[in-house]
């Protein structure tokens, strides 16, 4: 059995272990098929101190960090590659337009889309959510139609459809939380028998570390008549997040939150559903053909993408899915397991400290409060160890008064954590403790 301290890691597709840029050696008899360090290594900034100390990074559901793989690959399209894409006839567009359009199919695999034309690039989640709620809400939803979200979304999941309520003269309504940190499926029933249009809601949530049953309300959702529509955000990095399983209608997700870049995501949606949809904003790139009399569109994706594209950031989330798909979304999800239960067993043994989620079915993302700390006194006091983590409302005001608080502090891990790291985080929370003379 592997000692806490000895976490088994990812196996690569070849039983390798897998070094910096990409590169792997064969292993010796000593050596674990996963070695935390290889992994680690990979990564540059976990590398530098914070106040003198080894940077402790448990901020990864903010944005997690970028592999040397993902940083050369922008690095060599910027001094070598950059043009801009699918206008021009020389070289170097070529070369871009197919480094751009490479990345969409590495992108469409990593969520198990077998069409990358359904794959469209935006900002992030965010950007995702609201080209959703701007055209496909724009053209389809009508005053008295409802929307059906959840408690505990993101704001990015929540106020895009407060605008289109606004405008439309449509009507939200929520699925409760359970005191457990679940969707209340039961409301849930209750409130598809109102029968929504669309029911848009989270795949895991960025507080409580909830794992939601996609395919059920995917499939529940679409017995009542509505589309659906996944924020994918906190699942895309962590599990096996195949579209053509779950069964939605759109998804969205972020690469930052999967070791690429920022500033770039993506919204997968149903062909037929894009070419439906009306364009999101208007400009070149986005046109079959323009008069000045008036316009028409480019066929999806390319209707739903603007102007000039972020293309070193989609070059960056097109490695960045490589780099996740080369270690493997099973081993990934073991791997988190292996800290998650970990993380669960230190934390639930200190006095004060109460995490919010349930026990099964979660990611490795704790929220908690700590007796009377404030989250930022003690994100400050763990900042000062070189410890890394959030607080805050993280984007979940809703939700967090729900529990009639302000806010939490997070710690969330990923595939370069380690269980040292949780020790480190606890022996930080002993300090805290000791900073403020006790916990009450």
């Amino acid at each position: 059995m592997t000692e806490p301290n000895q976490v088994a890691g990812v196996l690569a597709p070849d039983g390798r272990a897998v070094l910096p840029d990409g590169d792997r050696a064969a292993p010796s008899p000593q050596e674990s098929p996963w070695d935390i360090e290889a992994i680690r290594a990979q990564f540059p900034i976990l590398s530098r101190e914070v106040h003198g100390r080894p940077l402790v990074y448990l901020d990864n559901a903010a944005s997690s960090q970028q592999p040397h793989r993902v940083l050369s690959r922008v690095e060599r399209y910027l001094r070598e590659q950059h043009a801009n894409v699918h206008r021009g006839a020389h070289q170097l567009s070529a070369e871009a337009t197919e480094a751009y359009e490479d990345a969409r199919r590495a992108v469409a695999a990593h969520v198990g889309a077998t069409n990358p034309a359904e794959i469209v690039f935006t900002r992030g989640t965010t950007e995702a959510v609201n080209l959703v709620a701007s055209s496909w809400g724009g053209a389809f939803v009508s005053p008295g139609d409802e929307i059906l979200l959840t408690k505990m979304e993101h704001h990015s999941n929540l106020v895009p459809w407060q605008l289109l309520a606004g405008r439309t003269g449509c009507v939200l309504r929520f699925v409760d939380v359970t005191p457990e940190g679940t969707l209340d499926l039961e409301d849930f029933d209750r409130l598809l028998a109102r029968q929504p249009r669309l029911v848009a809601f989270t795949h895991v949530s960025n507080s409580l570390g909830t794992i939601n049953p996609v395919r059920e309300i995917v499939a529940r959702a679409h017995a009542a008549g509505a589309l659906t529509l996944v924020d994918g955000a906190q699942a895309a990095p962590h599990l096996l997040s195949d579209v053509s399983r779950i069964g939605c209608d759109f998804y969205a997700f972020s690469g930052h939150k999967m070791c690429g870049p920022t500033g770039v995501g993506a919204l997968w949606a149903r062909r037929e559903l894009l070419e439906e949809m009306p364009p999101y904003q208007g400009g070149g790139e986005m046109i079959s053909e323009v008069r000045l009399e008036g316009s028409s569109w480019a066929k999806p994706p390319h209707k739903f993408e603007a102007g000039t594209p972020n293309i070193s950031g989609v070059v960056g989330f097109g490695e960045a899915a490589r780099f996740l798909a080369e270690l493997g979304a099973e081993a990934i999800e073991s791997h988190e397991a292996a800290l998650k239960r970990y993380a669960l067993e230190r934390l639930c043994d200190i006095d004060g400290l109460r995490l919010y989620g349930p026990r099964q079915e979660r990611t490795s993302v704790f929220s908690f409060t700590y007796g009377d700390v404030h989250p930022h006194d003690l994100s400050t006091i763990l900042d000062q160890w070189g410890i890394a983590i959030r607080a805050g409302h993280h984007c979940n005001q809703p939700l967090m008064d729900h529990y009639g608080i302000s806010g939490t502090a997070r710690a969330s891990f990923y595939l370069y954590n380690s269980t040292e790291e949780i020790d480190a985080l606890c022996d930080g929370l002993a300090l805290a403790a000791e900073v403020f003379g006790g916990i009450s």
